[in-house]
């Protein structure tokens, strides 16, 4: 695949990006609401397409790619189980989007500070947030490097890129904020899941067809159709990868805040189905692309480079390459612009709008512009740090943000839940993890995300028996819900009947 190539389709891509991304714009986003969730009017077209370029980023085509090169088909499983934890959003979407309607919330964590009746709730949350996030961006951005590197034969330096992403990150964050972002996405998802799909279809013929590509596995790596196979997956390493993947869902704020944004539940169920569907075929397309380059590439030193290999081989026709390069560089784009706009606004409304005394929602806005920048720097350092395997490191992002999960499920489903427990359980948990992460340390064999979850639980629930909860707003949330779910059901009842 040519450099010329390469620049031509990036440019192209640019240019289209950018009049969609201008064309989103309506009227002046001039408050927190319509610049971070769209004025919460998304469709749910958009939204499910939004929702999986968000979600499937670098960390599929390049991620979950090398993690089958590395381990075989346990790949397949440990991307199902996130599958089945994609059913928290039936429970908990509804949910989101009913107080975040009522109440105004913009932020998961202005959701948590409120239901707790404590600002300082909404602060250690997006602390905890903007610690574990930043590095799961830089990750997207090592995607888009590697990616670049491998295509073009070091012809496109990682640090070139990196420096890409970041730019055409902040530019479509700043034109028109979620509206723009959510566009945008739905164009790159779109061009993502048609070109991959058409590229495994060439490779599967290109192997043989399905019998020699399977019979290619059998007789050169059976020990990739088996699981723990060659060891990669035991099951304690699988434990530890799975269990942050399945709370993804609603520990990730880049994902859901965007339970804020569907304008109606139909379009949440909508946005649901879809991501459902697109997400199914994206992880076996990523699945195959993995084992495809352990077949025709055995021994790469960096797994990651398995997708780069595989777009640059003579199965593929050099210019379908390099679209499909382009839709996975979007994908990244897309997930990293979504976590620039999800931590500025965590920063501007829940950290500066908490602290500083008479900050209305036009000063949050503006310090929340101000962050976006700020952010993609951060994000772009630790990217020049090129650590290796993306699919695990997006985990270990996970495995930090896990910690918020017993708080978000008592504040829908327990009264008794506290803010002192919230405080204890994410800080004193994301410290642990943080610690377990930097040395390395995986105690029984299980990893930090295993381990912040459970004392994140053990911390929420006996330091809210130890503490004083909120009955009166804790009555008022819980009894608000409890009314408006007993109507979605009867009305549910009345349509199934007719």
């Amino acid at each position: 695949m040519s450099t010329t190539m390469v620049w031509t389709i990036i440019s192209i891509y640019i240019v289209i990006a950018l009049v969609i991304a201008y064309l989103s714009r309506s009227g002046k986003q001039t408050n927190m609401a319509s610049y971070f969730l769209g004025d919460r009017k998304l469709n749910g077209f958009v939204s499910a397409l939004s929702y999986s370029a968000t979600t499937y980023s670098a960390f599929m085509l390049v991620g979950l790619a090398g993690l089958t090169y590395n381990g075989g088909v346990g790949a397949f499983g440990f991307e199902i189980i996130y599958f089945m934890g994609v059913s928290l959003v039936a429970l908990f979407g509804p949910r989101f989007w009913l107080v975040g309607k009522k109440y105004g919330y913009v932020t998961p964590s202005e959701m948590l500070g409120d239901r707790y009746n404590s600002k300082a709730v909404a602060i250690v949350v997006s602390i905890s947030s903007c610690v574990f996030l930043i590095p799961y961006s830089a990750v997207q951005l090592a995607g888009v490097g590697y990616l670049l590197q491998g295509v073009t034969n070091d012809a496109i330096p990682f640090t070139t890129g990196v420096i890409i992403a970041t730019v055409l990150a902040i530019v479509f964050s700043y034109i028109a904020g979620m509206r723009s972002v959510a566009w945008t996405d739905s164009l790159q998802s779109l061009m993502m899941v048609l070109t991959s799909t058409v590229v495994v279809i060439l490779i599967i013929r290109g192997l043989g067809g399905l019998g020699g590509f399977f019979g290619a596995l059998e007789t050169n790596q059976p020990e990739s159709l088996t699981v723990p196979g060659n060891g990669f997956f035991s099951f304690t390493s699988f434990l530890s990868l799975t269990i942050p993947w399945f709370f993804f869902s609603i520990s990730n704020p880049q994902v859901s805040q965007r339970l804020f944004m569907p304008a109606s539940l139909k379009s949440l169920r909508q946005m649901l189905m879809g991501f459902l569907i697109f997400g199914f075929i994206y992880t076996v397309v990523s699945v195959v692309w993995g084992f495809s380059a352990s077949i025709m590439f055995p021994g790469l030193e960096n797994a990651d480079l398995a997708t780069p290999k595989l777009l640059s081989s003579e199965l593929v026709p050099p210019i379908l390459g390099a679209i499909v390069m382009v839709g996975i560089m979007a994908a990244a784009i897309s997930t990293i612009d979504s976590i620039l706009l999800t931590l500025s606004s965590l920063f501007a409304r829940d950290v500066y709008g908490n602290i500083k005394k008479g900050s209305n929602d036009r000063k949050q806005l503006t310090v929340g512009k101000v962050i976006i920048p700020i952010i993609a720097v951060l994000s772009y350092l630790f990217a020049q740090l090129e650590l290796d395997l993306i699919a695990v490191l997006s985990v270990s992002a996970s495995a930090g943000l896990i910690v918020v999960v017993p708080s978000i499920i008592g504040a829908f489903f327990w009264r008794r839940g506290t803010a002192p427990a919230v405080w204890a359980s994410v800080s004193i948990s994301g410290v642990m993890v943080i610690l377990l992460e930097f040395t390395q340390t995986t105690p029984l064999g299980l990893g930090s995300g295993i381990w912040g979850i459970l004392l994140a639980s053990l911390l929420f629930v006996s330091v809210s028996f130890a503490t004083t909860a909120p009955k009166q707003k804790a009555n008022e949330f819980l009894n608000y819900l409890k009314t408006e779910m007993n109507t979605l059901k009867k009305s549910k009842s009345k349509r199934n009947v007719s």
